[in-house]
């Protein structure tokens, strides 16, 4: 497959991911390989520059869940878009309205690859968005982490919970799915098993057959 393949087909590939499974890694390695745009913590720059909101206020809460005294998205009166006129609404409303709609953005720019952000669920009407859950069983995951952060085993396991179980409870919030379900994904991998590498060509192999069987309808 030639990288010509997905871009010119404008795919964006969005990459929910739990911790320790190397999905931001795995990301980059094929925006590197197709030279596609990358996004992961750069969406928090973007966000805050087009809302004019501070960006370390979008670093202090990326990805943490909502108060259970804040209403979900899913159930927002005002839906999604116009954040700015949106004065009433608590901070990580608007936060996560204005990194939604800068997902959105990009996605119409052109193909990329975007890395958590709930960007599945932003993108769920884009007609080329392909997205994909990193996994890995916990001992794997742990492993990494004591390999790539320099953490105890206990210190690998304990933030390895702790942050899925963030991420887990931000996704379900702000879009009324359930986070690493099946039904959310066009494809999961398991980086345990298959390795960095692997994932990554097992991703573009689908982009390429995904692309080919569009292409043939």
């Amino acid at each position: 497959m030639t990288k010509g393949a997905i871009f010119m087909s404008n795919t964006v590939i969005t990459i929910g991911r739990q911790f320790g499974s190397g999905g931001r890694e795995i990301g980059k390695k094929l925006s590197e390989k197709l030279e596609i745009p990358f996004y992961d913590k750069e969406l928090l720059t973007i966000a805050a520059k087009e809302s004019g909101i501070s960006e370390e206020l979008f670093e202090t809460n990326d990805e943490k869940p909502t108060s259970s005294l804040l209403y979900s998205l899913s159930t927002n009166p005002y839906g999604v878009g116009g954040y700015s006129a949106m004065t009433d609404m608590p901070l990580n409303n608007k936060l996560f309205l204005a990194q939604f709609e800068a997902v959105q953005k990009l996605a119409q720019q052109g193909s990329c690859i975007i890395v958590g952000r709930c960007a599945d669920y932003a993108l769920r009407n884009h007609p080329q968005a392909i997205n994909v859950f990193i996994h890995a069983d916990l001992e794997a995951r742990v492993k990494r982490l004591m390999r790539t952060e320099k953490l105890t085993e206990p210190q690998a396991k304990e933030q390895a919970l702790k942050i899925d179980k963030k991420r887990a409870s931000y996704y379900n919030s702000y879009t009324g799915k359930k986070w690493g379900n099946i039904d959310s994904y066009h494809l999961t991998v398991d980086s345990g098993v298959v390795g960095i590498d692997g994932a990554v060509k097992i991703i573009e192999d689908f982009a390429a057959l995904r692309a080919s069987y569009q292409g043939a309808i």
